[in-house]
């Protein structure tokens, strides 16, 4: 047994492994293979388990941007025939000392409620839950009308600072425990904008006189899509804006062949559950959402 930093060879192993134990997180070739083939970064780290050349354990690590103090997130998956071992231990380790060393003084992980007891021998509380949810596109029901005035577009047929400024709001309003204030247009543009997992042509915003009002930004591929960020601007909520952009965007998803759609929602955020809900969204798993300092 071997726990090292990943590599690409190594790509198809954690692909399996993700789709496998997880397929709503959405982890695909392409965007996993250029992570990996990025110089070395503290806080985007990744790390395998690799038992007779075959990959058993994944875990990985990310900044949330924008966050003050700077708070980390990471991921841990071990193949069920291998737990027990002290894999996830091991991955758990390494996930944090990459994390301290980038400068977060916490870090927050989504894991199957069963782990609750064990992830607290490492400090983990937690906070609330998270539901997935997912839908084959072709299922959505029909893009309702727009409110006179607003125009939906996709994403890739915007200005990226237009975006970036609705994100900045989005960002600053979202449900969640880190406390986001601002993130540099140059960052986010090479983060979210240029990303390989950004599906900005199935992704779509409403816009109104000229200026972006709601939007809904997806990764993944046109195999599979994650739904990353939903938003109204707070002056435009309560006008069916949301389910609007995201229904517009299954849509999309459903023309370009798109086989799976997922998406997920803090406990209480029950707003865009029901949104969700009036989409045709299945919820398909449920998450506890862990912290612990660092």
């Amino acid at each position: 047994m071997e726990i090292r930093a990943a590599e690409t060879g190594d790509v198809e192993g954690a692909i399996a492994l993700h789709d496998a134990l997880a397929p709503y997180l959405v982890v695909t070739r392409t965007a996993l293979t250029r992570r990996l083939q990025a110089p070395p970064e503290l806080g985007l780290g990744t790390f395998a388990a690799v038992d007779a050349g075959e990959v058993v354990g994944w875990a990985s690590t990310a900044l949330i941007a924008g966050s003050d103090p700077l708070d980390g997130q990471l991921r841990v998956l071990v193949r069920p025939d291998h737990r027990g071992r002290g894999i996830g231990a091991k991955l758990l380790e390494a996930t944090h000392a990459d994390l301290r060393a980038a400068g977060a003084t916490s870090a927050r992980v989504f894991a199957d409620p069963a782990t609750v007891e064990w992830a607290a021998r490492w400090g983990y509380r937690q906070t609330r839950q998270v539901h997935y949810a997912g839908i084959y596109p072709p299922k959505a029901p029909d893009v309702p009308g727009a409110p006179t005035g607003v125009e939906v577009i996709g994403l890739d047929q915007v200005d990226p600072r237009k975006l970036y400024e609705a994100d900045e709001v989005a960002q600053r309003t979202k449900p969640g425990d880190a406390k986001i204030t601002t993130r540099p247009y140059d960052e986010w543009l090479e983060g979210i904008w240029n990303s390989p997992s950004m599906v900005l042509d199935l992704s779509t915003a409403a816009l109104y006189d000229g200026e972006i009002v709601a939007f809904t930004l997806g990764n993944g591929d046109h195999t599979k899509i994650w739904s990353q960020m939903t938003s109204t601007m707070p002056e435009y909520r309560g006008r069916g804006l949301a389910k609007l952009v995201k229904c517009a965007a299954l849509h999309r998803a459903a023309e370009a062949g798109v086989r799976g759609a997922y998406t997920a929602n803090y406990d209480g955020n029950a707003a865009m559950i029901a949104v969700n809900e009036w989409l045709g969204y299945d919820r398909v798993a449920t998450h506890a959402v862990l912290i612990c300092p660092l």
